[in-house]
């Protein structure tokens, strides 16, 4: 039997995995073929070529970067079977939910990893999340963008970085992770089939922001930030809702002002897990039947923020823009 290598390319962003300590602590200095000579088993499965598009703290990853890592993609993406692309995980689900929106329907696998600890340490996750991200990036049923972290195969919408220092510092949020790598094989939990050919996109809207909500808020801070974005994500308390600290409703007033203007509000949880459902109490309920929000249910707020700035750049109408948001892209939201 003949087995055919697999023909990757490994585009280094930079990143704790990358990283050599200096005076001043962390920094990015770890060229990309530097990073793969530390995990020389990745030769044994496949052809690699490397690029460094950038070496940066990914605290410094934004989106005219994400643009840069599409194109990247898009210019290589018939000379490859698949990509590998080290990135700091402290951006890194950002990161993988902006290219799930910008590269859609990718019959390659886009794989995104980092770690923790850099890789030039001897006790590091590095090395074996890398060679796991490329036993993936070689299988035959992988596609889309993924993360690939601690073993996990997750989807690049469903990613967030819940652990500051541990191993496992991703989980998939409400969704199923898709894998694992197990003993150098790919086990799967849910297999997807693409037929559609491969989108790249090109523009993002990057006034897009968030209002958190704390108790006593500001309501002169919904002016500000509203003065500054397209689209507003109010990120509340448990299912949701607009609290009314004065008996005149002000905040309530200040959402319904910018709606006005023309802004697109979309009303968000801070809690990690289940959504919201500002429908529940009267709180939530009043706003949504009155102020026509929308809402993002069970989506993470990293999606929610990329998917925002993806659709802003494509659409001004805001009944597109609703169209648009409620449809699944990648297992974004389930409804």
């Amino acid at each position: 039997m003949i087995v055919i290598r697999k023909n990757i390319l490994l585009i280094a962003t930079g990143g704790t995995i990358a990283s050599k300590p200096t005076e001043f602590g962390l920094m990015p200095s770890i060229t990309s073929e530097e990073i793969l000579r530390h995990v020389p088993q990745i030769a044994e499965f496949c052809e690699v070529t490397t690029v460094q598009l950038m070496n940066i703290d990914s605290s410094h990853m934004s989106p005219n970067r994400w643009i840069q890592i599409v194109e990247c993609v898009r210019e290589n993406y018939e000379k490859y079977d698949g990509f590998v692309i080290t990135h700091g995980t402290d951006t890194l689900a950002y990161s993988a939910s902006a290219l799930s929106y910008l590269i859609q329907n990718s019959t390659k696998p886009i794989v995104m990893t980092g770690s923790q600890k850099s890789i030039y340490l001897q006790d590091t996750d590095a090395r074996k999340n890398l060679k796991d991200a490329f036993i993936y990036a070689c299988d035959d049923k992988a596609n889309g963008v993924k993360i690939v972290f601690d073993s996990k195969v997750i989807l690049g919408t469903r990613a967030r970085k819940t652990r500051t220092h541990s191993y496992n510092a991703f989980d998939s949020v409400d969704y199923p992770i898709i894998a694992i790598i197990f003993n150098d094989k790919v086990v799967y939990y849910i297999e997807e089939e693409i037929n559609n050919n491969v989108i790249f996109y090109d523009k993002l809207n990057t006034d897009v922001n968030i209002i958190k909500l704390v108790p006593g808020i500001h309501p002169e801070i919904f002016d500000f930030i509203g003065e500054k974005s397209d689209v507003i994500i109010i990120e509340g308390f448990g299912v949701g809702g607009l609290p009314d600290y004065d008996g005149k409703n002000t905040l309530a007033k200040k959402v319904k002002k910018l709606i006005d203007s023309g802004k697109i509000i979309v009303f968000s949880t801070s809690v990690p897990h289940e959504g919201s459902n500002i429908e529940v109490y009267e709180v939530g309920n009043v706003i949504k039947s009155n102020f026509g929000i929308l809402e993002n249910y069970n989506m993470t707020i990293e999606s929610t923020v990329c998917k925002l700035m993806w659709i802003t750049a494509q659409y001004k109408d805001i009944k597109k823009v609703k169209e648009v948001f409620y449809t699944p892209i990648s297992h974004d939201i389930v409804l």
